[in-house]
């Protein structure tokens, strides 16, 4: 039986989301600031801002899920609780209940703090070092305590097509990473998250917190290493560790124990098929 999802939020990731759902036979509406102009993909999309409550008042009835995956205008705290709490809060509302069955949140992996390279999973309590994480990990709380079934799907860092901010600092040889004591490095191609966010939404019976990364974290200078030698650039300089991120392994075991097998297992292979694309 077909859904009716609504996108809130609908970027590259949620793009990728959305013809996934189109071609397993769902209506897929998708709710942003400045829809596209032209698009014959298949996605309705509705112009709203979730900061503004009074801009979503045309949203369309009978959504049975919702996917909540926006981007903050500003990497600010305040405009991450306006789009992650206040937002996530007014969408509901303007939603309503009747036909909604299930809310699925894209947070962070940002929630969790340094764990020195300890392995990390759903049961590991989150101490956010930053508002970021601080935000979603308040929004993850709020939504679970609401009268209707919800998923957090704590996404790692995302790489894949249009993703390639690190390798041109690499080419540029603007990177330093840590070589004395390893930091650990977690990353999830944005095909294998879109896959994922989908994959939960067709389960019967989903647990209501997952970690999507991938099956293999890496040191961050192996990572460095691997990249620099796929594009022929200099081997990053010793120095510290990326500021607000904690050293930690992040296991996939429940969402694999789901059901759900990324296709890009390790990132040296995914960013080596990017490559050479």
């Amino acid at each position: 039986m077909s859904e009716r999802v609504l996108l809130a939020g609908c970027g590259d990731l949620g793009r990728r989301v959305a013809q996934r759902l189109l071609a397993r036979g769902d209506e897929v509406w998708a709710l942003r600031r400045t829809p596209p102009a032209q698009d014959d993909s298949g996605i309705r999309w509705l112009r709203g801002d979730l900061t503004l409550p009074d801009s979503l008042g045309s949203l369309p009835r009978g959504i049975t899920q919702l996917v909540y995956l926006p981007t903050p205008d500003r990497r600010e705290p305040a405009a991450y609780r306006a789009t992650f709490l206040d937002g996530l809060r007014q969408l509901l509302d303007a939603l309503g209940r009747a036909t909604l069955q299930r809310v699925l949140l894209v947070s962070s992996s940002a929630v969790y703090g340094e764990h020195g390279g300890d392995w990390v999973d759903e049961g590991t309590p989150p101490a956010p070092p930053g508002f970021n994480g601080a935000v979603l990990l308040e929004a993850e709380q709020w939504l679970v305590a609401q009268p209707v079934a919800s998923i957090v799907l704590r996404l790692a860092g995302l790489y894949g097509p249009g993703r390639t901010q690190l390798l041109e600092r690499l080419r540029a040889g603007q990177l330093k990473v840590p070589r004395r004591v390893p930091h650990w490095a977690n990353r999830i191609h944005v095909d294998d998250a879109a896959a994922a966010i989908v994959h939960l939404l067709s389960l019967a019976a989903p647990l209501p917190l997952y970690v999507g990364v991938d099956s293999m974290p890496l040191p961050l200078d192996a990572l460095y290493d691997h990249l620099a030698g796929l594009i022929g650039a200099p081997l990053a300089g010793d120095g510290p560790a990326p500021a607000g991120i904690g050293s930690k392994r992040l296991s996939n075991a429940r969402l694999r124990a789901s059901g759900f097998v990324p296709q890009w297992q390790d990132a040296r292979d995914g960013y080596a098929a990017l490559l050479a694309t």
